[in-house]
């Protein structure tokens, strides 16, 4: 990464210098000199502005003092620092240099303190959602085996097999639970980056929904894909998790739900995926802390609460932002809620290489 980020700087120094250059000789040849020295200097900030370090913004303001002292200031095409214009101008351009090259270290690094920040909030808000959610199905188990193990014989069959029942839901839960955490810990919190790999867009769908329709039969999801073939780098495993999450949180939470689709278009680079529902929908005070697991709970019974847990929309909107994607979510108009993220596609010359 550093010999790219070497690379890319020096390619932002020497097209900003180049571009300079020519616009300077347009100018000489339009007899408009006096604007010679403005054009470096704007060029100079704006390789300090846009590079890593100091050293891009200073080396541009060494070349282009040389260069409006050698080549477009009289005599051309000899160098004359004796002059006090030129020498002004050259300490003027240094200056300009270091200075923005400060400015913009300052800007990144309080950007980098913001998204620190931001980390640290949504790693906060998953240990406030696992605290929460762990604990309901952790005391159901716990309940329910200690009460079979020593009242065995005053249970019903029928009592035993729905204490049964609940015990197995409630690990299947906590199963999925820890599925998501799994997922949240293959980011890297420090860059927030992944490794991605070209993945078609059916096989990444088929496999998603198969898994999906082992654990939930009903409802049927409805799925509509773009015609052409669509490759998406990505970490695989975390994008399914991501579609599974969004479509199980349809099957717990859209009440009176008939209809469950999922959709794939193509928007310029982007695919954009869309879970919908023609269900209840989605409270309107929910909506804009929706991904962030630190909504309050508002139902009453522990199966509910249990289920309405906060920690898989974040890890989505984890997911989804470490692929540098967007999440959104929001209610019909038709009724039901609708939930959309968006992923880059590869580039067109990827996939001719």
């Amino acid at each position: 990464m550093k010999v790219k980020r070497v690379l890319i700087d020096s390619l932002i120094t020497l097209a900003a210098l180049a571009a300079a250059f020519a616009l300077s000789i347009a100018f000489q040849r339009l007899d408009v000199e006096e604007h010679i020295t403005t054009v470096f200097v704007f060029t100079v900030f704006l390789i300090a502005l846009f590079t890593d370090s100091y050293f891009y913004g200073v080396a541009a303001s060494v070349i282009a003092t040389v260069a409006i002292n050698y080549v477009f200031a009289f005599p051309y095409f000899a160098f004359d620092f004796i002059d006090p214009v030129n020498l002004v101008s050259a300490v003027i351009m240094v200056a300009l240099a270091m200075i923005t090259s400060l400015l913009a270290t300052r800007l990144k690094h309080h950007k980098a303190v913001i998204a620190e920040s931001e980390r640290e909030q949504m790693r906060a808000n998953l240990l406030r959602a696992v605290s929460h959610d762990l604990r309901t199905p952790l005391t159901t188990i716990s309940s329910a085996s200690a009460m079979l193990r020593e009242n065995k014989a005053a249970l019903t069959p029928e009592q035993q097999d729905s204490m049964l029942q609940s015990i197995q839901e409630d690990a299947q839960w906590l199963v999925r639970m820890v599925e998501n955490l799994l997922s949240v810990t293959r980011i890297d919190n420090a860059t927030m980056k992944i490794t991605k790999a070209p993945m078609i867009l059916d096989e990444l769908i088929d496999s998603a929904v198969t898994k999906f329709a082992a654990k939930y039969p009903q409802p049927k999801v409805s799925i509509i894909l773009p015609d052409e073939i669509v490759v998406i780098p990505m970490d695989a495993i975390l994008i399914e998790q991501v579609i599974i999450n969004l479509l199980e949180n349809a099957v717990y939470h859209a009440k009176g739900m008939t209809v469950l689709s999922l959709q794939v278009l193509t928007q310029g680079d982007r695919a954009v995926f869309e879970i919908a529902d023609d269900g209840c929908g989605i409270d309107e005070n929910r909506l804009k802390h929706i991904f962030t697991g630190c909504y309050e709970l508002q139902r009453d019974t522990a199966s509910e609460k249990k289920r309405f847990a906060g920690i898989g929309l974040s890890v989505c909107a984890t997911i989804v932002k470490a692929h540098g994607g967007s999440i959104c979510a929001e209610n019909r108009k038709e009724g039901g809620a609708l939930f959309r993220f968006t992923l880059k596609k590869e580039d067109a010359s990827d996939d001719e290489q």
